[in-house]
Formats: structure tokens, sequence, C-alpha cells
């Protein structure tokens, strides 16, 4: 899956790109593969998690801004240059990206094409029928970024102090991400209909015990971390560049903090 990932950006982007991949364990080989392909790279002798790895790799880039991505994703033609044009658009470095995930089973999300079933794996997968479909398609821009493909300026990710490693494995680290981020003054929770990945949907978190992230999030900020998707990000609603994001008011922002507590002493 891994490989696969790699290819397809390699093959499938407009512009050069560092690639970092952090490898977890590595006992299936692919420590020695990143290292025959000269790719830059950290490592654990154990499953680290994402929160950990992200920030391992943040420290090798040599860039000015960072894309974070999964392995089991494969990136359709033209995916960065879409992303690129955004982000270049801004005149301030408060922003933040995401592309738009195509996935083969239902979705109840919004920012997720589905159900576009083109594989469930690399062997079935079926490359010239997801080239066609992605370049016929047509998706609008979507409010609340907060989700791998993402697209973030180092300097903004080094001042927020990365992802929070106290959620690791990693559930829940998107959204406390994203609200480290609102805190910094971001507005700009952006996805973008042109920049397609294919998601194969691999459950890797199946083999790790996994952190109680809804709790911990309400714990640290104060919310629920689905009215902060909801209420401030605005997520999966279409984009309109005139509207500016702005904080829930008192009355519901109350209502959500009672949510909040119950959520905590569950």
């Amino acid at each position: 899956m891994l490989s696969f990932c790699v290819q397809s950006i390699r093959e499938n982007s407009k512009y050069p790109h560092q690639i970092i991949v952090h490898v977890n364990e590595g006992t299936d080989g692919s420590l020695e593969w990143v290292k025959k392909e000269g790719l830059d790279y950290t490592y654990s002798e154990s499953n680290a998690g994402v929160c950990y790895s992200v920030n391992a790799m943040a420290t090798l880039a040599r860039t000015e801004n960072l894309l974070y991505i999964n392995d089991d994703m494969y990136v359709c033609k033209a995916w960065d240059a879409a992303l690129w044009k955004v982000a270049s658009s801004f005149s301030h470095r408060l922003w933040y990206l995401s592309g738009t995930m195509i996935e083969p089973s239902h979705s109840k999300s919004e920012c997720v094409a589905s159900p576009h079933d083109f594989g469930r794996d690399t062997t079935t997968f079926m490359r010239s029928e997801l080239d066609t479909f992605a370049a016929k398609m047509k998706r609008k821009d979507w409010f609340g970024a907060s989700w791998p493909p993402s697209l973030v300026p180092k300097e903004l990710f080094d001042d927020v102090g990365g992802y929070s490693e106290e959620f690791s494995p990693g559930m829940y680290s998107d959204p406390d991400f994203s609200m480290k981020l609102w805190q910094a003054g971001v507005r700009e929770f952006r996805g973008v209909g042109s920049s397609l990945v294919y998601h194969f949907m691999s459950r890797s978190t199946a083999r790790v015990k996994k952190n109680n992230g809804r709790k911990q999030f309400a714990e640290k900020w104060g919310i629920p971390s689905s009215f902060f998707y909801k209420e401030y990000l605005q997520i999966g609603r279409h984009y309109r560049k005139e509207k500016i994001l702005t904080a829930p008011g008192m009355l519901p922002h109350l209502i959500a903090r009672i949510k909040a507590f119950w959520i905590r002493i569950r």
C-alpha cells in the first residue's frame, strides 16, 4: 500500500515533492523499501501512532508547506496543482487545506465523494476507470478542512506545536489540531473539490489500542468535537469566499459545554 501511494505521488503530481515516510515497526519490509527508494524517513520500532509520526517527519521537511497523507490513499492526476492554486492565492499564512477523498463505501460526510468503488486494495484497483471518473468529476470546495490529505504552512504547524502527542495513537488528533489552528487565528479551513485522492480505507487502527479521543477533546477544549466541526468549521457546507467562519453564540456554546461535561464524566 505504501509503495502504491508513493508511486501515485511520483506519477500524478504536477510539481516535484520531498517525500518523507514514517515507518512504524517496519517488519514487513517497509524500512528496507524506503531505504532502497532513497526516501527521507523516520522510524520507530513499535507503532508510535500518527501524532508522533507526523511531528517526527515534519522535522525533516525542507519546504515551506507540509502535506500530510495516509499510505492507503492514491492521488489522482494534478491533485497537487489544485491545492497549490488555492494556497498561493492567499496573502497570509493562516490557512489549512484538505483534498477531497473518493471512497468505495458510503460515507455520511458531505466532504467525501461516495460510494464510488474503484477497488478495495491494490490488486483490485481500477486505475483507468478512476482516472476517467476523476477527470469528469465536478466537486465544489467545502468548509471544514481537518484531515488528510491536508496542507498547512510549516511555520504555522511549528507555531501550534504540531500534532498533540497526548492523543496518541491518534484518535481525534485531527479536530484537536484544527482547534489549535483556530486558536492561532486560522479561519480558512477549506476543502478543495478539485484535489482528488482515492481512499482505500485500510483499517490499520484495528491493530492498536485506541485512545478515548472524544473524551480527551471534551476535557481539553470544553466542547464536543462534533460541535467544533459543525458550528465552528461548518464542515461539509459549500465554501463561499465571502463567508468568514466565526465562533457560535453564547447559548449554543453553553449547551455544548454541558454536553462536553457529560462526555467527560462517562
